[in-house]
């Protein structure tokens, strides 16, 4: 598993999360995110700081809301532990960037790179 394979557990989680909100919802979020934010669903994993500013702009404090299901939901997909360094708070973005470098870390532990 790469790089590539976190990015599509991660567009799977968004998915997963956004259709909490309901299938009609999710297709309009979809929607506002390129026509408001210029931001196409291929391109989420590597504007991820965009989508969160995205959501946050249009669902205002419940945006919170939602990029904590899309994280319960990559945890599953991941099922990985993160080692957070960081004094500060654990942000959605910091999130997303932390489980990715730990799913990469584990992968190449797992072939055996260094």
């Amino acid at each position: 598993m790469s790089k590539r394979d976190f990015d599509k557990l991660l567009l799977e989680a968004i998915d997963e999360g956004l259709s909490s909100l309901g299938e009609s919802s999710k297709q309009a979020i979809y929607s506002r995110l390129e026509q408001n934010f210029n931001i196409d669903k291929k391109e989420i994993p590597y504007r991820i700081k965009d989508f969160a500013g995205a959501i946050e702009k249009i669902f205002g404090l419940g945006g919170n809301v939602i990029e904590i299901t899309i994280m319960e939901r990559l945890y599953e997909k991941v099922g990985r532990d993160i080692r957070w360094r960081g004094s500060e708070d654990l942000t959605f973005t910091k999130y997303v960037a932390a489980l990715k470098q730990s799913f990469l870390e584990k992968k190449r532990a797992e072939r055996g790179e260094q």
